[in-house]
């Protein structure tokens, strides 16, 4: 049974069924969802996820073939040069950091894991350069263990639906655990993400066409949709 709210509430049978209801109907909309990011192994997609922060996934693609060309498994980035990585990670912004991150974790994977990525969430975030959203889009992707993975467009989506009124993703990511029963967090935030970047829209949701707008609590929903409340 799905534990309690961030708040400690627990949620009702009709919040849970609307939860249900929100979660049927993306899957009619997304049957089989996954990542848009390339990737070969568990590692690959640390780093890619890592990168992808402030850029679109088709970007990161783009610069990931030459980053794994050059250092093709996690010892190769542990002993590379920051400066070269940065040159090949650059048109992903913020390039400095997401260099130093992605080279501390390959260092961390290395030096404490032989080399293997870990398969759970506490051994994930002590890696350097992993918080809790990257760990859960590794654990979920790559071995469909339970996880919701809360980005900008899971928050969004989320708090538009009235699924939470939390603005901490972790409190967020409580939230929708309780709503889900565990089998199915590891499909939420995949299918929740795609629906942000195709309908739910920061600044120009397509209210008018979107499944969901039964379901919906934002307050802006019918102007945008050129509808009048009943």
């Amino acid at each position: 049974m799905p534990g309690p709210r961030a708040d400690g509430t627990t949620p009702t049978a009709s919040e849970r069924g609307k939860a249900r209801a929100v979660l049927n109907r993306l899957r009619q909309r997304y049957p089989d969802i996954g990542t848009a990011l390339d990737y070969e192994s568990p590692w690959q997609l640390l780093v890619v996820t890592i990168l992808s922060a402030q850029t679109t996934d088709e970007n990161v693609n783009k610069v990931a073939p030459a980053l794994f060309e050059r250092y093709p498994e996690p010892a190769d980035l542990a002993e590379a040069d920051r400066e070269e990585v940065e040159g090949i990670v650059y048109s992903t912004g913020f390039y400095r950091q997401k260099s130093e991150s992605i080279i501390r974790m390959s260092q961390d994977i290395v030096d404490h894991h032989g080399g293997e990525v870990p398969k759970d969430m506490d051994h994930l975030v002590e890696l350097r350069g992993v918080g809790r959203k990257t760990a859960s889009v590794v654990l979920a992707e790559v071995w469909d263990v339970p996880a919701i993975a809360v980005d900008t467009h899971v928050k969004r989506v989320t708090r538009r639906l009235g699924l939470t009124e939390e603005e901490d993703p972790v409190a967020i990511e409580t939230d929708l655990r309780s709503l889900y029963p565990r089998k199915d967090w590891s499909e939420l935030s995949m299918r929740f993400i795609q629906f942000g970047r195709d309908i739910c829209e920061a600044r120009k949701p397509l209210c008018g066409a979107c499944e969901l707008f039964s379901l919906c609590e934002w307050p802006n929903r019918f102007e945008r949709a050129g509808k009048t409340p009943d």
